[in-house]
């Protein structure tokens, strides 16, 4: 297999527009998308709280933005999804995104209305290993998605089922409709199912993943932030994986989505056949693990133990709003109010990514980011 390519850049604040204007073109973006089709921007909202280290940073997002329209690609759209314990609504503005959105002329559309798009059946031409026996009435996929580039932006953390997650992750929530949960029981081979009908319906892939504050422990939503200034960039979703799980000081061949991916010729997990571009990180190996939370204990008992046979009677059926409803009384009701938002704000005042963030809930971003990164008008 050809050696893929991952650019790897040490960033900071104050020129952090312009750094990821030069990692998407130490990454080979223009090449890897049509410039004649839409660009899909998918970002990454785990948990509408802005917990750091959970979702797509609003830099991340604006220096995406940034980077495209330079290198001329000016059909720029983002599309958002809900999910049993994420409103769309309430992340894209607690999270920054809004005035983004705003400044840049993007328009927003979202993947459960149905004047914005329609859920179509799509037959894949790749064998897949899952989804046609957990969805055997046909696989449905957004009828915007056809045709389009799609630029993916998730974050460098870990995640209680996959151990990590990134780029490839990042299709789950826009590619497959709410009934998603479904597939929890399957979930690696689901994530290479879904990255064989993204390289069949997209007209390019890219991903911006985010390490400036990585998560650690039982993400994606309650975890450990640890600023580690890092982003990353790829057009190949395994590659960028890959990379980010061993900085992370994982082995990534002994994630199964990785694995398996990179077993179907769908991207390249063997870290000694991607090229790293960029900075030096050969030495970095960070420690990190997983562990529990108490949603997720049950999560492994009802997903992974000896109720996954029992799986249609607690998913398929109503009871699964049970489930719903504890997800959600857990991280909103227990864990933000008592415990994330200390975190949360503590690093908001503590740490340079933290004021950052404040910069942007402010509306005063440019004050940090320097002129030079901030004086590109918008196209």
């Amino acid at each position: 297999m050809a050696k893929s390519k991952v650019a790897v850049l040490k960033v900071k604040p104050e020129s952090i527009l312009t750094d990821i204007e030069r990692l998407c073109s130490l990454a080979g973006m223009e090449a890897a998308m049509d410039k004649g089709a839409t660009t899909i921007l998918k970002d990454n909202i785990s948990w509408h709280y802005p917990f750091p280290g959970a979702n797509t940073t609003p830099w991340q997002l604006e220096g995406t933005i940034q980077a495209l329209q330079h290198s001329g690609f000016n059909d720029i759209s983002c599309v958002q999804n809900k999910t049993v314990v994420t409103d769309a609504f309430k992340g894209e503005d607690l999270n920054n995104y809004v005035p983004l959105f705003k400044k840049y002329n993007i328009p927003v559309l979202f993947n459960f209305k149905d004047e914005d798009m329609k859920w179509i059946e799509y037959r894949p031409k790749a064998r897949l290993h899952v989804l046609h026996d957990i969805f055997p009435e046909g696989i449905l996929i957004p009828d915007y998605f056809l045709g389009k580039n799609i630029v993916h932006l998730p974050t460098v953390k870990c995640h209680i089922y996959t151990t990590t997650t990134g780029a490839m992750k990042n299709a789950f929530g826009g590619l497959l409709n709410t009934k998603r949960h479904y597939t929890h029981s399957w979930i690696h081979r689901t994530l290479v199912d879904l990255l064989a009908i993204q390289k069949e319906i997209h007209s390019g892939l890219f991903a911006i993943m985010d390490g400036t504050t990585a998560g650690n422990g039982p993400g994606p939503r309650t975890m450990f932030p640890v600023i580690k200034d890092y982003m990353l960039a790829s057009d190949d979703q395994v590659a960028i994986d890959a990379v980010a799980a061993k900085m992370m000081g994982f082995d990534p061949l002994s994630l199964e989505f990785i694995n398996v991916a990179h077993e179907d010729g769908l991207g390249v997990g063997d870290p000694r056949d991607i090229e790293i571009v960029g900075d030096d990180i050969s030495n970095e190996s960070w420690g990190f693990s997983v562990g529990d939370n108490g949603a997720s204990m049950v999560g492994d008992f009802m997903w992974f133990g000896p109720m996954k046979k029992f799986q249609k009677l607690f998913f398929h059926t109503p009871l699964v709003n049970v489930f719903i409803f504890g997800s959600e009384f857990y991280h909103d009701y227990y864990r933000w109010p008592r415990k994330d938002r200390q975190t949360f704000e503590k690093w908001k005042e503590e740490t340079h990514w933290g004021r950052l963030f404040a910069a942007y809930e402010r509306g005063e971003s440019e004050r940090i980011i320097s002129q030079s990164a901030a004086a590109s008008p918008a196209q």
